[in-house]
């Protein structure tokens, strides 16, 4: 006779592995799609320096906030935790645009 306690855990324990693997996969998906954007940033620099145009744009910014904002609602996304988010990659993506200036 089977311990109907111990086929719980263990099938708790395979959902949990299964959840993992699953955010292990988005994880790896993150870091690629982070990456893409900061070489896609980066050329974005280097046409600016190229161009003395100024490292930030603030009312594209200002957009891109809103946007994520309309975007995190509709995906169910925390809108505080998404725009805390584009604002530290902007300030990345500033901070590598002022290095290019100089």
């Amino acid at each position: 006779m089977t311990d109907p306690l111990t086929d719980a855990t263990q099938r708790a324990a395979e959902l949990l592995r299964d959840h993992r693997d699953s955010i292990d996969r988005l994880d790896a998906i993150l870091v690629y799609t982070l990456a893409e954007r900061f070489k896609r940033t980066q050329a974005v620099g280097r046409l600016k320096a190229e161009h003395a145009l100024p490292p930030s744009d603030p009312a594209r910014e200002e957009r891109q906030i809103a946007r994520l904002e309309r975007l995190a609602a509709e995906a169910d996304l925390d809108a505080e935790f998404a725009k805390k988010f584009l604002t530290f990659i902007i300030g990345e993506v500033i901070r590598h645009h002022e290095k290019l200036q100089k």
